[in-house]
């Protein structure tokens, strides 16, 4: 066993065409570092919620050129086999380790098959991408980033001509034909004859910003802004200014590009502590609201102030933002269906009924919600909103911005806040309170046995609240197909478990509604489900064993 480890470790070697990660490997080998080979060699990356996403490092289980490259020339044999061979492929990245690198070996690849292959001019937001598929005319898209993921971590997120991310069938048979690439000396790899875009295309997508914001709105919200050590400051300070707001006072010690992430444990808005340096500079200055973006600017975080809260400021839920969102675009009286995963809450569905428009719930992940028919607005609980889904069909941190700033501007006509808005939502639909119980793990078998144990014992009552049902996602129901979950209705609260497509964590989404009569209410409610989350939060750990 170790001999055939060895073996393919050194085959591995012998193509890498990069000198860092054949040196590491030659270092393991020359080591005999079993366990760490067994490791790398287990099997290979597999398209998740978001395409390839893992550690950098030598060997198939991690990220790397032989990776990518081998990915690159699956992609490529599917779209000749889809009669896409001449078509064009734009590739983007952010400033993450090896994102570079990767997005060359990617455009020499497809150059290399035979397909026309154009390169975003410099690190640019994800939803930037997403956008120049279809502006122009592209078969398909290619964004290297691991979006939120530590800084080791790297990703290749595949999108295919109409602008989405890739679903089944089609990932399955692009993984097909990555698994079918022989030797890498095979793979041709040309040193130039794709193209590097310029600044225009990014000119184009600015101007489509303006697209979601209303004609002669208020743009007087004062905002703090952070880029988490990603691309967003560039796109977003322009996306500001041609809009006409107040320039957005940068947080400093974030606002550039650095694939270290410095100052966070974890460069995710929703992590703990990785907005402490926001909101100093918030206590500093002063403005309306906080806006993040993750680092990849898909995501779009945003904090109030809350003299309720220690420090003066509190994050709001993604649920919190999606029906923000939601009521804003109904008050300016859109058409069309709006959309969430069901993960999400419940409220935007009664949103959408109130306002006689469609409501439409998804699996997990914008691939779905992106193809949901007649899509106006569509957004998921971990931050991420479509509010310009003809612009762009993926989640976009950099118009979900523009659009919470417009929000904040109207509002602050009126003498009245984010907070304010929430109130009146809460009155009238109840209060919908969320929240997630998520375990990062090392060893994935605990993911696996903790689902187990749900399937073979399912619970009969978290925090005092009767299960009414349990539901296997896996075998899939009438209006979603198959996927790794569970999903529980409890009197008055709504429970699913699912692993993350993205990273090694088991992820519980709970949602509590508590009806609420009056204002005067309100504090109560808000204890109520605050007990409640916490009830569920507990009883759901114990019943899976984390």
């Amino acid at each position: 066993m170790q001999q055939d480890l060895i073996a393919q470790a050194r085959a591995w070697l012998a193509e890498d065409p990069d000198p860092e990660t054949r040196d590491e490997l030659a270092a393991l080998i020359e080591s005999g570092s079993a366990d760490e080979l067994a490791a790398r060699f287990a099997g290979t990356l597999q398209f998740g919620t978001a395409g390839l996403r893992g550690e950098l490092g030598a060997g198939p289980m991690r990220m790397n050129r032989c990776v990518v490259i081998r990915a690159a020339a699956g992609l490529a044999a599917y779209l000749k086999a889809q009669g896409q061979g001449g078509g064009l492929v734009v590739i983007g990245y952010d400033a993450r380790y090896k994102s570079a690198d990767f997005a060359r070996d990617t455009a020499a690849v497809m150059t290399g098959a035979g397909l026309r292959a154009a390169v975003l001019p410099r690190p640019l937001p994800t939803p930037v991408l997403a956008y120049a598929i279809r502006h122009l005319g592209a078969v398909a898209g290619v964004e290297v980033t691991a979006s939120h993921n530590p800084p080791r971590d790297n990703g290749y997120k595949v999108y295919l001509g109409d602008g989405s991310q890739i679903v089944p069938p089609a990932d399955g048979e692009i993984a097909a034909e990555i698994a079918a690439v022989g030797p890498l000396d095979g793979v041709p790899r040309p040193d130039d004859g794709w193209e590097t875009l310029g600044e225009e295309v990014l000119d184009a997508y600015l101007a489509r910003t303006d697209a979601v914001l209303a004609a002669g709105s208020p743009r007087t919200a004062r905002v703090v802004y952070t880029a988490m050590h990603g691309v967003g400051t560039s796109v977003l300070t322009a996306a500001f200014d041609r809009a006409g707001f107040p320039a957005p006072v940068l947080v400093a010690e974030q606002a550039e590009p650095d694939p270290a992430f410095p100052t966070v444990a974890f460069p995710n808005p929703e992590e703990p502590g990785a907005m402490d340096l926001a909101f100093a500079t918030a206590r500093r200055t002063e403005p309306d609201i906080v806006i993040a973006n993750d680092p990849d600017a898909d995501r779009c975080a945003v904090a109030v102030p809350d003299p309720a809260t220690g420090g003066g400021w509190r994050m709001l839920r993604g649920d919190e933002v999606g029906a923000l969102l939601a009521a804003h675009l109904v008050d300016r009286g859109v058409s069309g269906v709006f959309a969430e995963s069901i993960v999400s809450s419940s409220l935007l569905g009664r949103i959408a009924r109130k306002a006689g428009l469609g409501h439409e719930e998804t699996l997990t992940g914008f691939k779905w919600i992106a193809r949901v028919d007649g899509l106006r607005y569509g957004y998921e609980e971990a931050l991420g909103y479509c509010v310009d889904p003809e612009g762009v069909r993926d989640k976009d941190g950099i118009t979900a911005a523009l659009l919470v700033a417009e929000l904040a501007s109207v509002l602050k006509e009126q003498g009245r806040t984010l907070l304010d808005l929430l109130d009146d939502l809460a009155l009238d639909h109840g209060l919908h309170a969320t929240d997630q119980l998520s375990v990062r793990v090392k060893d994935l078998s605990v993911i696996s046995d903790a689902m187990a144990r749900l399937r073979e014992q399912p619970p009969t009552a978290l925090a005092g609240l009767a299960v009414t049902s349990a539901e296997d996602l896996a075998r899939g129901t009438a209006e979603l197909p198959p996927t790794d979950g569970l999903r529980y209705r409890l009197q008055g609260a709504r429970v699913i478990v699912r692993p993350s497509g993205t990273e090694p964590k088991l992820k519980c989404y709970l949602e509590v509604v508590v009806p609420v009569g009056s204002a005067d209410e309100l504090p109560a409610a808000r204890a109520r489900g605050t007990e409640l989350l916490d009830g569920i939060k507990r009883d759901l750990a114990a019943a899976a064993g984390i």
